[in-house]
Order: structure tokens, then C-alpha cells, then sequence
């Protein structure tokens, strides 16, 4: 006989961070760990400590984003283009100055 054992560590809430996943016990979503691990190269250690998390934790949000890539993937890059839009709005009104 086999037993699925599930690890609780990945919980969705309405109520926290628009329902996006995150580690329970905590606001911190899936994609930034994702984020600061793809992007900035961070390591499972160092986003341990950065976040207050344990690496079990870590590992755990990693795993979530494999297993669900597409969606989180997705939903980095929407956060991008909001971000650009954002970004733009603000030089436009001139309340940004970029610095090449």
C-alpha cells in the first residue's frame, strides 16, 4: 500500500498576497524566491537566511515553482510589464531620472 505524504509548507489564502502561493506561516510568495534565485542568482542558503526561512522552505518554493512553471513563470512576467509600465509612467511625469 502506498501513502501520498504531503508536505503543508505551499498554502493559497484570498486574504494574503491576492492568493498567490506562499510559504505558510509567512507573506513571502513563491515567485520571490523564484525571482531573487533565477534573477539574481541568490542560493537556497543565502534566500534562507535573507528571508528568515528554512532552507526546508526554500526548497519546498522551488520545488512549487517546477512543478508549476508555466503559471508562476507567467505571473513573473506580468509583474515585469506592470513594473515597466509603472517605471515609464513615473519618467514621463518626471518624477523619474534614469541613470545609464
Amino acid at each position: 500500500m502506498v501513502t501520498v505524504l504531503s508536505i503543508d509548507t505551499i498554502v493559497s489564502d484570498t486574504t494574503i498576497r491576492d492568493g498567490q502561493p506562499i510559504l505558510a506561516g509567512t507573506q513571502v510568495r513563491v515567485s520571490d524566491l523564484v525571482a531573487s534565485h533565477l534573477f539574481r542568482g541568490h542560493s537556497p542558503e543565502a534566500l534562507a537566511v535573507n528571508y528568515k526561512l528554512s532552507l526546508g522552505q526554500v526548497y519546498a518554493a522551488l520545488a512549487y515553482y517546477y512543478q508549476h512553471k508555466d503559471e508562476i513563470d507567467r505571473l513573473l512576467h506580468q509583474e515585469a510589464q506592470r513594473a515597466d509600465t509603472y517605471l515609464n509612467k513615473l519618467e514621463q511625469d518626471g518624477r523619474l531620472i534614469r541613470v545609464e
